[in-house]
C-alpha cells in the first residue's frame, strides 16, 4: 500500500483502476511519523503507505498474506534497508515483532478489506467486473470461494450472506446457488445472483456487489482477522503509540468504532448487543479526532475511496486488555 483496498466499484469501461492511496494525507497526519521511529504497515498491498512511512524517515515492518503483495515487498526491502517485509496475517503482528524483537512499535496502520491489486486480476476471483475462476482467497492457500459455494448447505450459505453482506434476501440467493451447482467463476456466480434477485441493467447498483462481499469476508476470515488485529495493535504500541485503521463498509467500521470506543472508556452502559466494559479497566487509546471521509478531491482522483473512513487513537500507558477466553 497503502492498501489500496476498496470494495467493488464500477469504473468507466476500458479503464484500468488506478492504485491510489486512499486518504493517504489524514493517514499520515494521525501516524505523525518520524525519522527514527518504528511502524507497522500491517496491509502491506502494493505498498502506497510504506513508501510514505519510508520517506518520512520512519522503520517500516510490513505484514500481508498475499504472496504477490509479498514479493513486491520483499523487493522493495532490496532497495530499502529500513523496511521489513512479513509473510504473515495482521492478527499475527504481535508474536511477529516480538519474535524477532521489534516490539514496541510508533505505529501501527491498516487499511481493512480487498485490494485494488486483488480486485483488478481476474484470475484471483474477487470482482465480477471480469470473469475468472471463482477463488478469493488472499493468502492463495485453504478452501476457495467456490469450495464453499459448491459444498456448503443451503441454510449455510444463506446465513454468510445475511451476516456479512447484510443481504435481505440471502435465502432466495442461497437457494438459486444451490441449484446451479456447480459454480467455477465469477460470472457464474453473479449470474446466479441477479437472476435470484430480478436484475435490471439499468439498476444503479449490482446486487452481486453484496453477495461478492460476503462470500469474500467468509472466506478470508476477515471480521476475526481485524478484531484479533486491533487487539495485537493495542499489544505492540508503546505508550503516545498511534493507531490508524481505515475500513471500507459498516461490518468493518462497527468493529474498529466499538474497539476504539472500549478501549478509550467511552462504551455505553451496554445492551444485550454490545455489553458494558468490564469496571476496572483503564482507557488504552484516546481518540485523535473525528471519523474521517475522502474529501471531493480525493473522490474526483479516486473514486474506490468513497466509502472509506479512517479512525484513528493514540496509545495510552494502561497495560493492555487481556481478552476473556
Amino acid at each position: 500500500m497503502i492498501r489500496e483496498t476498496a470494495p467493488e466499484t464500477a469504473l468507466p469501461h476500458g479503464t484500468a483502476a488506478p492504485h491510489v492511496p486512499v486518504l493517504l494525507a489524514p493517514v499520515l497526519a494521525a501516524l505523525a511519523a518520524a525519522p527514527g521511529e518504528r511502524h507497522v504497515d500491517a496491509t502491506f498491498g502494493a505498498g502506497g503507505y510504506t513508501r510514505a512511512l519510508l520517506a518520512a524517515g520512519a522503520e517500516v515492518v510490513a505484514f500481508d498474506r498475499d504472496p504477490d503483495a509479498v514479493a513486491t515487498g520483499r523487493a522493495l526491502a532490496a532497495d530499502a534497508p529500513r523496511l521489513t517485509m512479513v509473510a504473515a496475517t495482521f492478527s499475527a503482528l504481535a508474536e511477529e515483532l516480538e519474535t524477532r524483537g521489534l516490539a514496541p512499535v510508533d505505529g501501527v496502520t491498516m487499511d481493512i478489506g480487498v485490494s485494488s491489486m486483488q480486485l483488478d486480476q481476474p484470475e484471483r476471483g474477487f470482482s465480477f467486473q471480469g470473469d475468472g475462476p471463482l477463488d478469493m482467497r488472499m493468502s492463495q492457500e485453504g478452501p476457495s470461494a467456490a469450495d464453499f459455494l459448491n459444498t456448503a448447505d443451503e441454510e449455510a450459505i444463506a446465513d454468510v450472506l445475511y451476516r456479512y453482506g447484510e443481504e435481505p434476501k440471502s435465502r432466495r440467493i442461497a437457494r438459486a446457488v444451490v441449484a446451479a451447482r456447480p459454480l467455477t467463476t465469477t460470472a457464474q456466480f453473479a449470474s446466479v445472483v441477479r437472476r435470484a434477485l430480478g436484475h435490471r441493467p439499468h439498476d444503479k447498483k449490482d446486487p452481486a456487489t453484496r453477495a461478492f462481499q460476503a462470500v469474500r469476508i467468509h472466506v478470508n476470515g476477515e471480521l476475526d482477522e481485524l478484531e484479533r488485529g486491533l487487539a495485537a495493535a493495542e499489544r505492540v504500541l508503546k505508550p503516545g503509540g498511534r493507531l490508524a485503521v481505515v475500513s471500507f463498509h459498516s461490518l468493518e467500521d462497527r468493529i474498529v468504532k466499538r474497539f476504539l470506543r472500549d478501549r478509550a472508556g467511552a462504551a455505553p452502559g451496554g445492551s444485550r448487543h454490545l455489553p458494558a466494559a468490564a469496571p476496572g479497566r483503564a482507557a488504552t487509546f484516546e481518540m485523535i479526532g473525528r471519523a474521517q471521509r475522502a474529501d471531493e478531491t480525493e473522490l474526483a482522483a479516486n473514486p474506490r475511496a468513497r466509502s472509506a473512513t479512517l479512525r484513528a487513537a493514540r496509545r495510552t500507558a494502561a497495560a493492555a486488555w487481556v481478552r476473556e477466553a
